[in-house]
C-alpha cells in the first residue's frame, strides 16, 4: 500500500510512495514520532532526476528486509533538494564536515531534535569497495544509539557547531586588486587542454565562465578569452550536449566531456545558454549563438508546462536504464540515417565498439569540413546530409520512452530562464523568446505569489505552498527587470522592484543575506547561500538585482545594499574564488563605473538594438515612447520628443549631451 509521499507534490517523493518504508515528509509529525519512540531519524535527500537516488531505492527502499529494519530503528524522512533547499544545505555542511566531500543521495542520521550525528551519501546493498552495506550502517547507528547515546550526542554537538559557523563580511569592498587574484587562482584551474576546471567529473561553472566573459578585456585577465573558448568549444562539441534536440546533461564524468550524466537541469541550461549566447556576440561566434537557440528551444519544447511555466528537469533514466533514450548503436544508426550513415557517422563518432556499453553518445567527433575532405565530398553536401540525418535520429528517438519529467516549477530556476529568454529575445530579435518570457513572468506571478504578494518555491499541478527563499526572490527579481529592459514594458519593473522590496524585508540581517526568511521555519541553524552550487548563490543574485534596481531608480540605499552583499561574501572572494565566480562577476561590474542608459522616443527601435549588440553586464536600459508619465525614476523628466529618438548615457544619473544617432550611442558606450 502507498506510504505517507502518496500525498506528497513532489516527483521525487512521489516515486518513493510505494515503497515499504514508512516514509514521512519533513515536519513536525516525523519529529514528534522520533522523540515518542526515543529514535534516531534516518533523513535521506535526493531529486527526481538522481540516478544514484534511483540506484539507493531499488537496492534498498524496495527491498523489504531493509524496510523492515528501517521503520523497526528509525523515523524514515525524504526530502526533495528541490524543494527545500535549506534543509539540504544546512545537512549536506555535516555530510561535507564529515566525510570531505557530499553528493546525492544524502544519507544522514539526526537526534529527534534535528541534530545529525552521522552522516554519509550512498550506501550500497551488499559492503563493497571499502563501503558498508547500507544494512551494516543501520546497525551500527542503531548500535550506537542504545550503547553510545553520550558519544551521539557529543557528535552532535560539534556538527551542529560546523553547520552553524558564518562567514563574517568582510571590512572592505571587493577591489581591482581582489579581481584580478581571483582571476589567477581562477584560471589556474583550467583544463587547458578540454575545457573547464579541474578533472573529472567535470561541472560546466557557468558562474566561472562568466567571470571570464565579464573580464576578459582587463590587462590582468590575458588568458580569460582562451580560457572561455576552449571550455565552451569544448562542452558545445561533447556528448554533455544533446545533438538532436538541444540542452545540455548536468554534468560529465570525464575529463573530456563526453560521457554524461544523462539528466537534464533546468538551471544548467538557461545559464549556458545565457553564456553561449553573450559569448557568441562578444567573440563573433554564430555556432555560440546558434548553440544558444538550441538550448533554449530544448527549454521551451521539452520543459515547458501549460500556462507558461518551466519544469526542473529530465531524468537520466528511462525504462531503468542511465542513457538509454540518449544513445544509437551502430546498426541502428545506420538504418535509421539511410545510405550516408558511414560518412555522417564519422562526424558524430559512431563506431561499433561505441562509447557507451557497446552504444554510442552522439558528439561532434570531427568537423565537416575535415570528414569532407577526407572523404572526397562536399562541405556543403555533408552539411545537409548532417542535418537531415539530426532529424531523422531525432524523430526515431522520440518514438522511445522519454526520462521522466520532474514537472515542478521552480521560481529560482524559472527566475534564470527568464532571464535568459529576455536577453536571447532582445540579442537575437526573435519574439517567440520574448512572448515566452512574458509568459513565464505572468505564469509565476500569479501561480507562485500569494495574494500578499509572498513568493513561493515551487508550483506543481495547481498546488504550491513551500515559501520562497532568497534565491527564488532575487533571481526572480531579476529576471523581471531584465524583462523590462527587454520590452520597455514598466508592470515588469514594478514587479521586479516590489520583489526586492520583500526580499530585503525578509532576508536581509544588517549585514548579510540569510537563505531563509526571518520568519521561516526554525531549523537547527538559519543557513546562507554564498556559494555557487552550480548555479549563482542567492546573495550574488540578490547583489545583481539590486545593482539594476539602484542604477534604474537612484536610490542610494539600494546601493548601499549592493556594497555589503558583496563585503558579505569578500572573505570567499580572496580565499575560495572559483566557488564565487558570480560574485566575482558581479563585482567586476559595479566596481567598473556602472552606466544607466535611457531612450525615449518612438522611432527607437535602432538606438535600443545598438544597446543590446554588445554585452553590457554593467549598464541598465531605461526605454520610453517620450508620450507620457514613467514609473521609472531613470526616466522621469526625460523631455517628451517629437523628432528623432533620443538615448541618455549616464552615470550616478548625471548624463552626458542626448545622441540620436546609433553611432554616437555606441560611441559614448564604448
Amino acid at each position: 500500500m502507498p506510504n505517507r509521499l502518496a500525498d506528497a507534490t513532489s516527483p521525487y517523493l512521489l516515486q518513493h510512495k510505494d515503497n515499504p518504508v514508512d516514509w514521512y515528509e519533513w515536519g513536525d509529525e516525523a519529529f514528534t514520532a522520533a522523540a515518542e519512540r526515543d529514535r534516531p531519524v534516518l533523513l535521506s535527500v535526493g531529486y527526481s532526476a538522481c540516478h544514484w537516488c534511483h540506484v539507493m531505492a531499488h537496492e534498498s527502499f524496495e527491498d523489504e528486509a531493509t524496510a523492515a529494519l528501517m521503520n523497526d530503528l528509525f523515523v524514515n524522512v525524504k526530502v526533495d533538494r528541490e524543494e527545500r533547499p535549506d534543509v539540504d544545505s544546512i545537512y549536506m555542511t555535516a555530510v561535507q564536515a564529515m566525510n570531505g566531500h557530499g553528493g546525492w543521495p544524502m544519507t544522514v542520521f539526526l537526534t529527534p531534535d534535528g541534530r545529525p550525528f552521522f552522516a554519509g551519501t550512498y550506501f550500497p546493498k551488499e559492503a563493497r569497495g571499502g563501503m558498508p552495506s547500507f544494512r551494516q550502517v543501520l546497525e551500527a547507528i542503531d548500535e550506537a544509539w542504545r550503547e553510545r547515546r553520550t558519544d551521539i550526542e557529543n557528535q552532535s554537538d560539534r556538527l551542529v557547531e560546523a553547520v552553524s559557523r558564518t562567514i563574517p563580511p568582510s571590512a572592505e569592498g571587493i577591489s581591482a586588486a581582489h579581481l584580478a587574484a581571483a582571476y589567477e587562482q581562477i584560471i589556474g584551474g583550467v583544463d587547458w587542454e578540454h575545457g573547464g576546471f579541474g578533472g573529472a567529473p567535470k561541472f560546466p561553472q557557468v558562474p566561472a565562465l562568466e567571470f571570464l566573459l565579464r573580464v576578459r578585456n582587463e590587462p590582468w585577465a590575458d588568458r580569460a578569452g582562451e580560457a572561455l573558448t576552449i571550455s565552451l568549444d569544448a562542452m558545445a562539441a561533447g556528448g554533455i550536449r544533446d545533438h538532436l534536440a538541444g540542452g545540455f546533461a548536468r554534468y560529465a564524468t570525464d575529463r573530456i566531456w563526453l560521457v554524461p550524466h544523462f539528466e537534464k537541469m533546468l538551471y544548467d541550461n538557461a545559464l549556458l545558454a545565457r553564456v553561449y549566447l553573450w559569448a557568441g556576440v562578444e567573440l563573433d561566434r554564430p555556432d555560440y549563438l546558434a548553440v544558444a537557440r538550441q538550448t533554449l528551444d530544448y527549454v521551451l519544447d521539452d520543459l515547458g508546462v501549460d500556462g507558461g511555466g518551466l519544469a526542473s528537469a529530465e531524468d537520466a533514466d528511462s525504462e531503468g536504464v542511465e542513457g538509454k533514450f540518449y544513445v544509437f548503436d551502430r546498426d541502428e544508426f545506420a538504418a535509421v540515417v539511410g545510405p550516408s550513415a558511414d560518412v555522417v557517422g564519422a562526424v558524430f563518432g559512431v563506431s561499433a565498439e561505441g562509447n557507451f556499453e557497446g552504444s554510442t553518445i552522439l558528439h561532434a567527433a570531427r568537423p565537416i569540413a575535415d570528414v569532407a575532405d577526407q572523404r572526397g565530398v562536399a562541405v556543403e553536401w555533408l552539411t545537409a546530409e548532417v542535418e537531415a540525418a539530426r532529424r531523422k535520429l531525432l524523430d526515431a528517438r522520440n518514438q522511445r520512452v522519454r526520462p521522466g519529467l520532474d514537472d515542478k516549477v521552480i521560481t529560482a530556476w524559472n527566475g534564470l530562464a527568464l532571464r535568459a529568454l529576455a536577453e536571447a529575445g532582445a540579442v537575437l530579435a526573435d519574439d517567440r523568446y520574448l512572448a515566452a518570457a512574458r509568459a513565464n513572468a505572468r505564469f509565476v506571478l500569479d501561480a507562485l505569489r500569494r495574494p500578499d504578494g509572498r513568493l513561493l518555491r515551487s508550483w506543481r499541478r495547481g498546488q504550491a505552498h513551500v515559501p520562497g527563499f532568497l534565491e527564488d526572490y532575487a533571481a526572480y527579481a531579476l529576471g523581471l527587470l531584465v524583462l523590462y529592459e527587454a520590452t520597455g514594458e514598466e508592470e515588469w519593473f514594478t514587479s521586479g522592484h516590489a520583489l526586492l522590496t520583500g526580499m530585503i524585508e525578509l532576508f536581509w540581517d544588517g549585514d548579510r543575506f540569510f537563505s531563509v526568511a526571518e520568519d521561516g521555519e526554525e531549523l537547527i541553524t538559519r543557513p546562507q547561500d554564498l556559494m555557487d552550487n552550480p548555479a549563482p548563490s542567492g546573495s550574488s543574485l540578490a547583489a545583481e538585482a539590486l545593482m539594476k534596481a539602484a542604477l534604474l531608480t537612484g536610490d542610494p540605499e539600494l546601493a548601499a545594499l549592493v556594497d555589503s552583499a558583496l563585503r558579505a561574501g569578500g572573505a570567499l572572494a580572496e580565499q575560495y574564488p572559483s566557488a564565487v565566480g558570480h560574485l566575482l562577476a558581479v563585482a567586476h561590474s559595479w566596481t567598473s563605473g556602472p552606466r544607466e542608459v535611457a531612450i525615449v522616443g518612438e522611432d527607437r527601435a535602432e538606438l535600443v538594438a545598438t544597446f543590446w549588440s554588445r554585452y553590457r553586464p554593467d549598464a541598465v536600459l531605461a526605454v520610453s515612447d517620450g508620450t507620457g508619465e514613467s514609473s521609472v525614476p531613470l526616466l522621469v523628466g526625460r523631455i517628451p520628443h517629437e523628432g528623432p529618438a533620443l538615448a541618455y548615457v549616464c552615470q550616478n544619473f548625471i548624463c552626458a549631451a542626448p545622441v540620436d544617432k546609433p553611432d554616437q550611442l555606441a560611441g559614448q558606450l564604448g
